[in-house]
Formats: C-alpha cells, structure tokens, sequence
C-alpha cells in the first residue's frame, strides 16, 4: 500500500499526460496527491513533514501551471522541491546539528556512527542540488515531452541507484533481518523526499 501511495500520483500523471496533455495531468497529479496524503492523515494517521511539503509545493506550482496556463511552473516544480530538501538538510545539519537524513532509513533499525549519517546527509544535498539542476536544464532547453520522461523515468532510476548505493554503504550497520527490506523502505521514502509523491 506504500508503494501505491508514494508512485500513484506520478504513475497517473504520466498516463493522463499521454492521453489528456500536460493541463489536464497537472490537475489529476494534483487531486492524486491530495487523496494520497488524506489516505496517510485518516487511515495510517501518519503524514510526515516531507509528504506535507511535497503537497503544497504540487498544489502551489501545479496550481500556478492552472491557473496562468503556462506548463513552465509544472515544470520547474521538482527543481523547488529538490532546493527545498537541500536547505532542509542543510538546516539541520548547520544549525540544529542533526542528519535528518537518517530518518529516511529508520524502518530499516540503522545503527550508523555519527560520521556516517554526516557523510549521507552531504552526499544527499549534493544529490538533489545536482537532481535540481538537471531537472531545471531539461525543463529549460528540451520538450515538453523529454522533460515528462526524464521527469517519471528517469529522475526516478536515478533516485532508485542513489538510495540503494546508500543501502549498500549502510549494510553493514542495517541488521540481517532488515537487509533485504531496507531499499524498497529507503527508497519509498526518500521519493517521498524527492522521488515518488514528488515528480509530479
């Protein structure tokens, strides 16, 4: 059910954009998002901060994208996304001295020491700051239609091999129960972050 709640929205983007155009997707990933966080808030009771933000920046720029009419917002709304969990880790490292970060992988009962999570949290920022400037390139320079595949395939593929080269450097701190399960948790919540209820 994870799955479904994290990859749906991006899934019937794609497919309504195929059939209906970039207006009529914008608006279907939009209500998607919405009825994905209702189903956490009201049947998991549990919506993270992250999913909270990723709604409001797809309802923000999406509705911009609506509202003017201009699929550039749209657009440029994963590389906002992507900026935003930079600074937030950035943040958290900087002035509260925390790697959240670690949160991502908590299903996954990791013990990392302190030098670990510090080194995953920078290699993160780097991730979507360079994720921000790929997105913001393809949106500027290529197609409507390049930028919705890389949007939903390939931004995706490149989340899936970050997140488990994260899993595999953390192996050996993950328990050997948890080790096969670690990369699917890891890898919904980190699209949550910036990857699955995000690409829209």
């Amino acid at each position: 059910m994870q799955f479904i709640l994290e990859y749906a929205p991006i899934l019937l983007f794609f497919a309504a954009y195929k059939l209906q155009g970039i207006y009529v997707a914008t608006a279907i990933a939009i209500v998607a998002s919405i009825a994905a966080i209702a189903y956490a808030y009201f049947v998991q009771k549990k919506v993270t901060a992250m999913q909270w933000l990723s709604l409001a920046i797809i309802v923000v720029f999406g509705g911009a994208t609506l509202l003017l009419h201009d699929e550039m917002f749209i657009k440029w709304k994963p590389s906002a996304l992507y900026v935003i969990f930079a600074a937030t880790l950035v943040i958290g490292k900087l002035v509260f001295k925390r790697d959240w970060i670690d949160v991502v992988f908590k299903q996954a009962q990791i013990q990392a020491p302190a030098a670990v999570w510090s080194r995953i949290t920078w290699a993160w920022v780097v991730f979507f700051l360079v994720m921000a400037t790929l997105n913001g390139y393809v949106a500027t320079y290529f197609s409507l239609d390049a930028w919705v595949n890389f949007k939903v395939w390939w931004a995706m593929g490149l989340f899936l091999v970050f997140t488990v080269g994260n899993v595999v450097l953390l192996s050996k701190y993950i328990p050997e129960s948890e080790v096969a399960a670690a990369a699917p948790h890891a890898n919904a919540n980190a699209t949550a972050t910036g990857g699955g209820s995000d690409p829209k």
